[in-house]
C-alpha cells in the first residue's frame, strides 16, 4: 500500500523495551518455538536446487490424492515413484490411472504400499522421493509433512496444513532447518476469477485495498454417509467436538494474496470469531439414521455457521465465513474492496468509481454476466491464459491442474513456489484461533508471527506469465 505509510505505522506501534521484556510471559502459541534450530534459514523466497526429473510419492489417494496422481503423471519430466494408502484397492486403482496417462512402463515403476497405517514411513525410507503429496485426514497432515522433510523430500500438503498452532510451529521449524519446501495445496488460488482479481489488484484497478470477504459455504451433510472410510468418516468428528471456522483457507488464501499479507506490506494481526447454534448436523442425523446410530451418539458442539473478522497490522479487515451444514448454494464470497472499486464473485462482478468504460456510468451498477467478456479479455491472468487448455479437465474447473503444473515447473526451474510455508500456516491458523475466540465469547486472538518478523523481507507474489 502506498498511501498508508508503513514506516510511520511500524514506528508508532513498535514494542517498547518494557514490552519486549515481557515477551517471555506471552502465551506459548504467540512465541517463536523455543526448539528452533540454530542452523536454519528463512523460507520466504526459498528456491530449491533444480530437479530435472521430479519423483513424487503420494500418501492418501482417495477423493483428492487420486486426482493429483493422475495429472502429475501426465506431465513431462515427472515420475510417480510410489503410492501409499491404507486401502489396497485405492493404490491399485491409482496405479492403473498412471498407466492410462503415462503408459505401462511408468506404472511398472510405481512402488505400492498399503495395509498398515504406518506404511508411509517405510515408503519414505525405501523410495526417497523428491516430493511427497499428502492428502490424508487433517490430523495426519503435520506429522507426515514433518517426516517427509526429515527424509529429504519437499512436502505438499492438502488443506489445512495442520490442525494446531504447535504443529504449525513444528512445520516451520522443520522446513527452515531442512531447507525443504512445505506448501499447502490451496488450489483455489489458481481459479480463473481468483487469478484475474489478483492481476487487477496488482494493476491498481480498485485502488488501495481496504477490505476482503472470504468463505467456504458448501453444504456437505451428505458426507455423513461415508461412515467407515472416506471424508465423512473422520471429518464428522471434527464438526462434533470443535467450534470455530474449521476450513478457512479456500476463501482466505486468495484474499490474503490480493492484500500481500505476510509479504512486505502487511501481516495478519488479530481475529474475533462467533458461531451460530449447532442445529443442522444433529437434525440431519436424527432424520436419516436410527436412534442408536453412532452419528446420533455424538454431541455436536460446532455451530452451523461461523463468522470471523481478521484485523491486519495496517488495520485492513477480512470477514471469513464457514458453513458446511446449512441448505444454501455454494459460495466462497471472494470479495475485495478498494478505494476505487470492488471485485466480487459468486457470481463474478465488477464495480468501479466512475463506472467501467463503455459498460456502466458509476459504481452503483455491477458489470456482470455477458458484460464481463471485455474484463476477462483485458485482465485474465497470463498464467491462466497459458495453462487453461492443458489443465481444464484436471478438476475444479482446471485450478487443480494449474497448481500441480506450477509446482512441477517451479521445482524443475529452481524458482520459489507460489505459496510458502508461512502462508500455509497463517491461513490455517484461523481454525484454532477462531476456536479460542468463540470459547472466550469473541475475545480477540492474536496471530503468531510464523515468519519471526521476516515477512517484511518477502516479496509479493509476482504476476507470473
Amino acid at each position: 500500500m502506498k498511501k498508508i505509510n508503513r514506516r510511520s505505522f511500524v514506528k508508532k506501534t513498535t514494542l517498547s523495551s518494557a514490552a519486549i521484556g515481557a515477551w517471555s510471559i506471552l502465551p506459548e502459541y504467540l512465541r517463536a518455538s523455543e526448539s528452533k534450530p540454530m542452523q536454519s534459514s528463512y523460507m520466504g523466497g526459498f528456491a530449491a536446487p533444480k530437479l530435472e526429473k521430479v519423483r513424487a510419492a503420494f500418501i492418501g489417494v482417495g477423493a483428492r490424492g487420486g486426482t493429483h496422481v493422475k495429472f502429475f503423471a501426465s506431465l513431462p519430466g515427472t515420475e510417480v515413484a510410489a503410492i501409499c494408502d491404507v486401502y489396497e484397492d485405492l493404490v491399485k486403482e491409482k496405479t492403473a490411472w498412471v498407466e492410462d496417462v503415462a503408459g505401462k512402463s511408468a506404472a511398472n515403476k510405481v512402488a505400492q504400499y498399503s495395509g498398515d497405517k504406518d506404511k508411509w514411513k517405510l515408503m519414505l525410507e525405501e523410495v526417497r522421493p523428491d516430493v511427497v503429496f499428502i492428502a490424508t485426514n487433517w490430523s495426519n497432515h503435520a506429522p507426515m509433512a514433518i517426516e517427509s522433510m526429515e527424509q529429504g523430500a519437499h512436502a505438499l500438503v492438502e488443506v489445512p496444513i495442520a490442525v494446531t498452532l504447535n504443529e504449525m510451529w513444528d512445520i516451520v521449524d522443520t522446513s527452515e532447518r531442512t531447507q525443504k519446501h512445505c506448501m499447502m495445496l490451496e488450489n483455489v488460488n489458481y481459479g480463473r476469477e481468483e487469478l484475474m482479481f489478483l492481476n487487477m489488484c496488482r494493476q491498481g484497478v480498485i485502488g488501495e485495498i481496504l477490505h476482503g470477504e472470504a468463505a467456504y459455504i458448501h453444504e456437505l451433510r451428505w458426507q455423513m454417509e461415508e461412515q467407515e472410510r472416506g471424508t465423512g468418516s473422520w471429518r464428522t468428528h471434527h464438526y462434533a467436538r470443535r467450534n470455530g471456522n474449521l476450513y478457512p483457507t479456500h476463501g482466505l488464501g486468495p484474499v490474503a494474496q490480493y492484500m500481500n499479507l505476510a509479504r512486505t506490506e502487511d501481516n495478519f494481526g488479530s481475529i474475533v470469531s462467533f458461531s451460530t447454534p449447532s442445529i443442522g448436523r444433529k437434525s440431519y442425523a436424527e432424520k436419516n439414521y436410527p436412534q442408536d446410530h453412532k452419528w446420533n451418539k455424538l454431541e455436536y458442539k460446532g455451530g452451523d455457521l461461523n463468522t470471523s473478522i481478521i484485523k491486519t497490522s495496517l488495520g485492513r479487515t477480512i470477514m471469513v465465513q464457514w458453513d458446511e451444514t446449512s441448505p444454501r448454494p455454494y459460495s466462497r464470497l471472494n470479495l475485495i474492496q478498494g478505494s476505487k472499486g470492488a471485485l466480487a464473485d459468486f457470481p463474478p462482478r465488477v464495480a468501479l468509481e466512475g463506472g467501467v468504460e463503455g459498460l456502466t456510468e458509476d459504481h452503483h451498477t455491477w458489470v456482470e454476466g455477458d458484460q464481463l467478456k471485455s474484463i476477462y479479455e483485458k485482465y485474465d491472468h497470463p498464467l491462466y491464459k497459458r495453462l487453461n487448455d492443458t489443465t481444464k479437465d484436471s478438476g475444479h474447473g482446471g485450478m487443480d491442474g494449474i497448481m500441480v503444473y506450477r509446482i512441477v515447473e517451479c521445482l524443475q526451474n529452481g524458482i520459489p513456489l507460489d505459496q510458502n510455508v508461512y502462508e500455509g500456516c497463517f491461513w490455517s491458523a484461523v481454525a484454532p484461533l477462531s476456536e479460542r475466540s468463540v470459547a472466550s465469547g469473541g475475545a480477540p486472538q492474536h496471530f503468531p508471527d510464523f515468519t519471526r518478523g521476516e515477512w517484511r523481507n518477502t516479496s509479493p507474489l509476482k504476476i507470473i506469465s
